[in-house]
């Protein structure tokens, strides 16, 4: 369990923002107006609610609980997908394995170069609507650690944004190095984020799902034992944010202290200048050695 408190959540995102104007990113003004925020925030403290003990959801769980709405707007996906795409658009035309393939995004775009795909994920609710997505598509139930895939059978993997969730990157990267041919080809893309994603539950309540925010070296450390040969690597931060540039939003309370979004229209200031420049995402094109 975490206990999440929202004034918590609000005066750790001014605190990062007042530790970027001490370090000279921000100015005076800049640093008095986080001040005044603090206290307006502390005088508001009784409007936004307790803190809560939210459990850890198992990856089954959450995304299945997230199914529904997974394919709605997603700023993350949006930048993620055009990336992804263009590692995998110059590839021959094989097998390729989607691990963690989701609601079957990639998977499509993959069947629609001409692709055999096959698409493993732990979520059934996750694979009916991937099966719906893509009718040619082969999909099967299953967990990264344990793949239900025949050795050197596939051409490509892709796993994309999924690791995020995964304790141990070792056991998960041998298994892709198992599943593919020699000389065949593994692309990531991975969240660098810095919080867990909180979901609500279909009897009531919330969870969250561990979230692991890792070194770029950890995937190399990983990887190349197994003979994956790097061929691009790239990452993301988010926008660099100018301070007097953020939309002013309603305040409204949030339905539960797991709800940063709502929460960040608190204090959007503090909020843009304590993400501005962090480290988003990474991808990964690495080549099994033949």
């Amino acid at each position: 369990m975490i206990y999440q408190h929202p004034l918590a959540y609000l005066l750790g995102l001014e605190g990062v923002a007042l530790l970027r104007a001490f370090n000279g990113d921000y100015d005076r003004d800049f640093t008095e107006a986080r001040l005044a925020e603090i206290r307006a925030l502390l005088d508001s403290a009784d409007q936004l609610g307790d803190g809560a003990a939210t459990r850890p959801l198992t990856t089954a769980e959450g995304y299945n609980a997230w199914a529904e709405n997974y394919d709605g707007p997603n700023d993350l996906v949006d930048m993620e997908q055009p990336i992804v795409r263009a590692i995998l658009d110059p590839l021959p035309i094989g097998t390729v394995l989607d691990a963690a393939c989701g609601t079957g995004r990639h998977a499509a775009y993959l069947a629609a170069l001409g692709h055999q795909v096959i698409g493993v994920d732990i979520s059934p609710e996750m694979l009916a609507i991937a099966t719906v997505k893509v009718p040619g598509g082969e999909f099967r139930a299953g967990d990264l650690h344990q793949l239900p895939v025949p050795d050197r059978h596939v051409d490509v993997v892709v796993c994309a944004l999924a690791l995020t969730h995964v304790p141990d990157l070792a056991p998960v990267l041998a298994e892709f190095a198992r599943v593919l041919r020699p000389g065949g080809h593994l692309v990531i893309s991975d969240s660098r984020m810095d919080y867990r994603i909180a979901l609500a539950l279909p009897g009531g309540g919330y969870g969250y799902l561990p979230h692991y925010n890792r070194f770029t070296s950890e995937y190399l450390t990983a990887g190349l034992p197994l003979g994956f040969q790097v061929r691009r690597c790239q990452e993301l931060r988010s926008p660099r944010r100018d301070p007097g540039a953020a939309p002013a939003a309603e305040r409204i309370l949030p339905d539960h202290p797991s709800d940063i979004w709502t929460l960040r229209a608190w204090c959007p200031v503090a909020s843009g200048a304590a993400h501005s420049g962090n480290p988003l995402l990474i991808f990964w094109h690495f080549q099994l050695a033949s």
